[in-house]
């Protein structure tokens, strides 16, 4: 696939898309959100967390964060629907992806409030994100010369990549409406995530990684080691985009974050070679019905895979969680993780609960 047909292609799906605003005659409005907004938003997203993923919720604080990111543009890439006495009763977003390494990737995201599903309203709404990311994807296109093989925006470095598209939706796998909604509108299933827990209560193995690697508490002067150390580790996995230093720091920094219950792995010369870093949310242990740990992201460097440094990583985790006293541990996995990954949590004693899917239109 040439680098001069992405813009053709992008153009060709474009055709017959819906410009502007969604149009529904059950909205009142159809407008872009700003600040103000974050508490209706975050309304519709509670509600709908409870009917699609009851064991966990949408947290103020990540719509909140969107606005404060510089590749999100909310006047352009959000919109919300309005009713007539002045309520948000659904929002949608398509988010391009700040990063440019040949693939240009949107993530479509949003909610209708469950009193208001079944007429019609995810699917405009899904369409505007649609013909947003489209437009978003070309817009990128011709900034890096995706679109007639010469170096771009970003220098000489772009010319001859042989850029693509994506764009990316997730849904629940009981949520067959939203999953509908999007098959519908041409993305197809593409890939499964399983949610795990673990229970405290058990043992946690000791592990040591080989190598003379040590696993430490992660410490905030080590921010951006983690970060690089992230983006290699997931250079083969799929769907994954460098993380940002806006990004990467809103997470590290950010009010969920724990850093003593995280973990880094440190190489004989004093590299990140691995990590495992945990969020914590108290709002989400009432629906739980238990205190948990989010393990949000663990990783190995790919010069140093095979040491039992995953393992050891994810085991300095669980001691750690487990003398804080939670009762849980809860990680997503990857269910073709190239590094076979559902395997090595199954062995640490978590088990599968939900599953979700990533639904995907590739340009």
């Amino acid at each position: 696939m040439t680098e001069s047909s992405l813009i053709s292609r992008i153009d060709r799906l474009r055709h017959g898309a819906p410009t502007g605003m969604a149009q529904h005659e059950a909205v009142a409005q159809w407008r872009p959100p700003t600040e103000a907004d974050i508490d209706g938003i975050h309304a519709v997203a509670a509600a709908a967390d409870a009917v699609d993923h009851p064991n966990w919720g949408t947290a103020r604080e990540e719509i909140a964060d969107t606005f404060d990111l510089p590749h999100i543009d909310h006047a352009r890439d959000s919109l919300v629907a309005v009713d007539a006495e002045g309520a948000i009763i659904a929002f949608g977003s398509a988010f391009l992806h700040p990063a440019r390494v040949g693939v240009l990737t949107v993530n479509l995201a949003g909610a209708v409030h469950p009193d208001w599903r079944r007429r019609g309203i995810g699917t405009a709404l899904f369409g505007w994100q649609r013909a947003r990311g489209l437009e978003a994807v070309a817009e990128a296109a011709a900034e890096v010369g995706a679109g007639d093989g010469a170096a771009g925006a970003g220098g000489a470095e772009d010319a001859g990549t042989a850029w693509t598209a994506d764009l990316k939706t997730y849904a629940e796998e009981g949520n067959l409406d939203a999953r509908a909604i999007a098959e519908k509108a041409g993305f197809t299933a593409e890939r499964w995530f399983t949610s795990m827990e673990r229970d405290m209560r058990l043992p946690v193995p000791e592990i040591t990684a080989r190598d003379g690697v040590t696993v430490v508490p992660y410490t905030r002067d080590r921010d951006d080691d983690a970060r690089l150390a992230h983006n290699d580790s997931f250079r083969d996995h799929w769907g994954s985009q460098p993380s940002q230093p806006e990004t990467w720091a809103k997470f590290v920094g950010g009010p969920f974050f724990r850093p003593d219950l995280s973990r880094l792995a440190i190489s004989a010369d004093g590299a990140v070679v691995g990590y495992s870093l945990v969020s914590v949310n108290e709002d989400d242990w009432v629906a739980m019905g238990a205190s948990s740990g989010y393990i949000e992201l663990i990783g190995v460097v790919r010069a140093y895979r095979g040491r039992r440094i995953a393992p050891a990583v994810i085991a300095g985790t669980l001691t750690a969680i487990q003398a804080a006293g939670l009762e849980r541990a809860v990680l997503d996995v990857d269910t073709a993780s190239p590094t076979g990954a559902h395997t090595l949590y199954e062995g640490l004693g978590f088990h599968p609960t939900e599953r979700s899917v990533a639904l995907v239109e590739r340009v």
